[in-house]
């Protein structure tokens, strides 16, 4: 059996994953304390927005001219 010491690379592929399990909790606690502290944005009433529509037909100068 070889010696745990010896094997440098298994800890330091245990640190990283334990340095980016820690990064990973820290953001996440991070984010969440930002979320709740922000006060709340007052939404503006939608105002309904204008559409035009122009029919044009197959006849017309404007499509023929187009094709």
């Amino acid at each position: 059996m070889s010696d745990w010491t010896s094997l440098w690379y298994v800890w330091l592929i245990l640190l990283l994953v334990l340095l980016l399990l820690l990064c990973g909790v820290s953001a996440s606690c991070i984010k969440f304390c930002c979320r709740k502290k922000r006060l709340p944005v007052e939404t503006f009433p939608r105002h309904p927005c204008d559409l035009a529509v122009i029919g044009l037909d197959s006849d017309s100068t404007a499509h023929s001219t187009v094709t």
